[in-house]
């Protein structure tokens, strides 16, 4: 895969830049890939790209996410049209940009849940991050910095990915546990849950967080079903961490892979580097060529360190 994964819109804590470091522990080849927590899906677009698997399912409990991706999938030339025109709207606004994102705020949590509407807002609010308030509204606020991703950007990056999945996905919005229930041998989970600093509570990218627990259960579940998965879970920024360890019990392989600076520490006017952990289930331990590819990343990191000194 040359360059980075093609994407929908910036989207707040998406794989997209680690993606080739994470498919590389993925077999060459294999029936189907799970994402419980597609957010916007960067790492089933880069097994496409790479032609790593036969079919996708893309789910996140979050329906306005999953409308995004399925329009930009199956119909990209209709969400364009649609993005296009609201796009463009914003510039003949007689009350300015930053109003007309408000208006159009308006009109989706009133009731007008226009699957273009959701990706301007989300094309244009901060830190393209999804937020909810108590009542479930859209109440993110606009980036005054910038006026969310150009047409034409968006729709060399949706025909790009609409090229490479579709009729080969299927979508759907329920809890992640009922997914892992459709799971069979021959499929790769890739789970991307919320921070655990977040469970149990609105977050800015998932309606509703998880409970540690229970997610430890469904890998075990996945384990006795001989399911194999990679996770994104905790990780750290600087001094700060997020989250606790993964159990032991589970057999899992723990990596910390650099994420590179991070944005929200850059605007504070910090240098912070964030590292983010993945863990493997044990059949998916074996791939040596994901061991290599990583090992000579860290090798990479501490020569740059040095340097750096």
């Amino acid at each position: 895969m040359n360059g980075p994964v093609p994407h929908i819109v910036q989207y707040q804590g998406s794989k997209r830049l680690l993606a080739s470091r994470i498919l590389s522990f993925m077999p060459k080849h294999f029936s189907r890939l799970v994402e419980p927590f597609a957010g916007m899906a960067a790492i089933s677009i880069a097994t496409a790209i790479q032609n790593k698997s036969d079919a996708y399912v893309l789910n996140d409990i979050n329906e306005d996410i999953i409308g995004i991706l399925q329009m930009a999938i199956e119909s990209p030339e209709e969400l364009y049209s649609e993005y296009n025109k609201i796009w463009s709207e914003q510039f003949s606004y007689s009350e300015g940009s930053v109003n007309h994102f408000y208006k159009i705020r308006d009109e989706y949590n009133k009731g007008d849940k226009s699957t273009a509407k959701m990706l301007y807002l989300l094309a244009r609010c901060v830190k393209g991050s999804v937020r909810y308030g108590n009542q479930g509204n859209f109440n993110q606020s606009p980036d005054k910095r910038r006026n969310g991703t150009s047409p034409s950007t968006l729709k060399q990056n949706i025909d790009a990915i609409s090229f490479y999945l579709k009729g080969r996905t299927t979508f759907f919005s329920s809890d992640y546990r009922d997914i892992l229930h459709m799971t069979k041998r021959g499929d790769i989970v890739y789970m991307d849950p919320p921070y655990q600093g977040t469970s149990n509570v609105r977050d800015n990218r998932y309606i509703s967080g998880i409970d540690f627990d229970g997610f430890v259960e469904s890998i075990e579940y996945l384990n006795s079903k001989g399911i194999d998965y990679i996770i994104s879970y905790d990780g750290s920024c600087g001094e700060k961490k997020y989250g606790r360890n993964l159990p032991d019990s589970l057999g899992l392989k723990k990596l910390t892979l650099n994420a590179g600076l991070s944005s929200q520490s850059i605007l504070l006017g910090k240098r912070e580097t964030t590292f983010e952990s993945l863990y493997l289930s044990q059949n998916l331990q074996q791939n040596m060529s994901g061991y290599a590819q990583y090992r000579q990343e860290l090798i990479q990191e501490s020569l740059f360190d040095h340097v750096a000194l």
